[in-house]
């Protein structure tokens, strides 16, 4: 026999199945199971009311399913929390050295190149070498005076001999005496981090004069 309790729920689960506005996912939550609870006691048959061990176990179910949904909302909170704390530890870098892995520059026939090279000493004398991928030297370029730090250059694409060079993957490096006199030498692709910018949650660390993500950095020391 079909009691009022059920034909009540079964009217409530229907007018809410027909309206995508009041559960789109639809799942019941916690409230959905005390609604259904509290239709089940105002609908019941005073002659056989509901049994008191029904109503305790639905109680414990709803205490359960509110307790599991507390549980996932701390989860959530403490997932943001610490994804936040790693963005922002991304502070403590600067300072440090990051290496891009990488120490080539890409040219196109017929167009100047520019690349940044940094120092880490100061520069007394030295060369600045450009060269193919066989290690073959393509260009040289003599380095004056300069303070330790990262320099901006252009290369228009020509050898020692004044030829254009073809497209390609170049390799660039330097050496040369600080002003104590002693030999150093140094590859594009290693940088200072001089700060970090957050972009749409992102870490941005700049290297030289350009801002990169992190998940272009191999390495930080």
């Amino acid at each position: 026999m079909i009691n009022r309790t059920t034909e009540s729920t079964t009217a409530a689960l229907t007018q809410n199945s027909s309206d995508p506005h009041v559960n789109p996912n639809g799942i019941l939550g916690k409230d959905d199971f005390m609604k259904l609870l509290l239709l089940e006691l105002q609908n019941q048959d005073p002659t056989d009311p509901m049994d008191s061990d029904k109503i305790l176990s639905q109680t414990s179910q709803l205490a359960q399913l509110e307790s599991a949904d507390n549980t996932n909302k701390a989860l959530e909170n403490l997932s943001k929390s610490l994804a936040s704390s790693q963005q922002f530890g991304v502070i403590s870098a600067i300072g440090k050295m990051a290496s891009l892995d990488s120490d080539g520059i890409q040219h196109i026939k017929g167009k100047d190149t520019r690349f940044e090279l940094y120092f880490p000493t100061d520069v007394s004398k030295g060369t600045l070498n450009i060269t193919d991928l066989d290690g073959n030297t393509v260009r040289t370029i003599e380095l004056s005076e300069n303070s330790q730090g990262t320099y901006s250059f252009d290369w228009n694409g020509t050898d020692n001999a004044g030829k254009q060079m073809p497209d390609g993957i170049y390799r660039v490096s330097a050496d040369y005496f600080n002003k104590d006199n002693e030999a150093q030498h140094t590859t594009i692709g290693s940088y200072p981090i001089e700060s970090v910018r957050f972009e749409d949650g992102k870490a941005l660390v700049k290297l030289g004069s350009n801002y990169i993500p992190m998940s272009d950095i191999k390495e930080i020391y």
